[in-house]
Formats: structure tokens, C-alpha cells, sequence
């Protein structure tokens, strides 16, 4: 098994970012979706990744995750340089797609599987930190449920205390508010929000949920499938009202046809 070591920040970014990406070009095969994919993302930030279908977001995080290796451009995550998945203790979590519970296991024990790969804590010890983490998401009470017992958004909520149980300095969320209806969507905004604040946790989210967006996310990066680059990084509700008509109306579709609205010059 390979063993990590401390790299300093990549080139051209100031200071130590939690997650830096420069000149990332990814893909299919011979099929690129996105070139030349630059951006950093502060500590204690939660960051959004954006685009319309097809545009690349899911690639883009199974890159960032060390599930595909970059054939051009460089990622570093948490100054260990590329991740690797054979590299010992991750430093990252991740809350998959639906949740991807084991459906055969029980609540807590699907908390405990990283725990038990990764530490050499005793077997009560183990049950104490993850019953710690079902707390912190609201869950205490579901433990010994099975992932069919509960509701969508308490699978989502248990998938996060499996991503936290290692206690990583930063957790990607994958389609976080998928599927959820929009007061649940909204409690797991609140969630992540409160981990993220109270822990200085570092979040990388794809979503295709603007309301998601505007609520908690301090940045994000929109990808565009057909011009196949970065189309705009910044504060998603400054990036609203750009004046690229693209932008502007991936963040409000009622947009579409019409100028920009008129803004007062900044006064100095």
C-alpha cells in the first residue's frame, strides 16, 4: 500500500486551498466533455459545481475523488496532491447519489464499515463514534433501522454520517436534494449549512438544485456542454444577474430573451 505525502499547493493559487484543480481536461475515451478546468476552493467553503445535463458534473467529481485518473491538468485535494484510493486514510467523505446504503446492513452499521477499514479502534469504540454521527445528522433514533425502513431523507442524512465518520476535513455531496421533496430538500440544506459552519467543514457539491444553491453555497463553477468549458466561477447570486445572457439564464431561466436588468454604478 502506498503511503502519502504532504504536497505544497499547486502553482498560480494563493495560499493553501482545500481543493485546487488546473488545466483539467476530462472525459470518455477519446470524448472530452470539459477542457481546461481551473478553480480553488478555500477552506471551510461550500462550493457548488453546476451544469445542465451532459455537461460533466458527475465526471468531474468522480475525477476529484480519485475514481478516474487525468490524462491532462493537475488536482490537488487537502495538500495531498491527487487523490488515491489505494494511499491509505482518505481525506476526503462522500455522500453518493441516493445515498448508497447497503441495503442488507443496518443503519449503523453502515456507518461503522469506514471506521472499521480505516482505524484500529476497539469494536465499542467504533459504535460510539457512529452512534456520535447519527446524532449530529438527527438519526440517533433510526440505529439499528435497515436503509428499507426509512425515508428518503433519512438515507440521505445516514449516507452523511458515513461521509463524516472519519471526521475529513472535506465532504462531496452528490446530488444531495435528489429525489427529496422540497421540505425535506430544504432540512438537508440546513444540515449540510450547520456541519459546514460548525466544523469548518470544506464542501464540494454537484446539484442541480438552484434553490439549493442560492441558500448555502458561498461559490460555485458552471459548466458548459457545447462551448465543452468553464462558462463562469463565483457567487452564484452575483452570477445571476451576469452579463453574458448564457449565465444569467442558467441561473434564471425567466430571463431568457431579455436584457439584463439596469444596476446603479457602485459608488465609491
Amino acid at each position: 500500500m502506498s503511503t502519502r505525502t504532504h504536497s505544497a499547493p499547486l502553482p498560480g493559487f494563493a495560499g493553501p486551498a482545500a481543493v485546487a484543480v488546473r488545466g483539467l481536461t476530462i472525459g470518455w475515451g477519446d470524448a472530452t466533455l470539459i477542457e481546461d478546468i481551473t478553480f480553488s476552493v478555500p477552506r471551510g467553503e461550500i462550493f457548488a459545481i453546476l451544469g445542465g445535463s451532459g455537461s460533466g458534473k458527475s465526471t468531474l467529481l468522480r475525477y476529484l475523488v480519485g475514481l478516474e485518473t487525468p490524462a491532462k491538468g493537475e488536482i490537488d485535494v487537502a495538500g495531498h496532491g491527487a487523490p488515491d484510493l489505494d494511499g491509505g486514510l482518505p481525506p476526503v467523505g462522500v455522500m453518493f447519489q441516493g445515498g448508497a446504503l447497503f441495503g442488507s446492513m443496518t443503519v449503523v452499521e453502515n456507518v461503522t464499515l469506514p471506521l472499521e477499514e480505516w482505524t484500529t479502534l476497539a469494536p465499542a469504540d467504533v459504535d460510539v463514534v457512529a452512534m456520535a454521527k447519527l446524532r449530529l445528522v438527527g438519526l440517533g433514533g433510526a440505529a439499528n433501522q435497515l436503509p428499507a425502513e426509512i425515508s428518503g431523507g433519512m438515507v440521505k442524512r445516514a449516507a452523511i454520517a458515513r461521509a463524516l465518520a472519519l471526521d475529513p476535513p472535506i465532504v462531496f455531496f452528490d446530488e444531495p436534494g435528489a429525489g427529496l421533496d422540497p421540505v425535506t430538500a430544504l432540512d438537508l440544506d440546513d444540515l449540510i449549512l450547520t456541519l459546514a459552519r460548525s466544523t469548518s467543514l470544506t464542501v464540494l457539491m454537484v446539484t442541480h438544485e438552484l434553490g439549493s444553491v442560492f441558500r448555502i453555497a458561498d461559490r460555485c463553477l458552471l459548466l458548459d456542454r457545447d462551448r465543452k468549458r468553464v462558462l463562469a466561477t463565483g457567487d452564484p447570486r452575483v452570477l445571476r444577474d451576469s452579463d453574458d445572457p448564457s449565465i444569467r439564464e442558467f441561473f434564471d431561466p425567466t430571463s431568457k430573451g431579455k436584457e439584463r436588468p439596469w444596476r446603479p454604478p457602485p459608488t465609491t
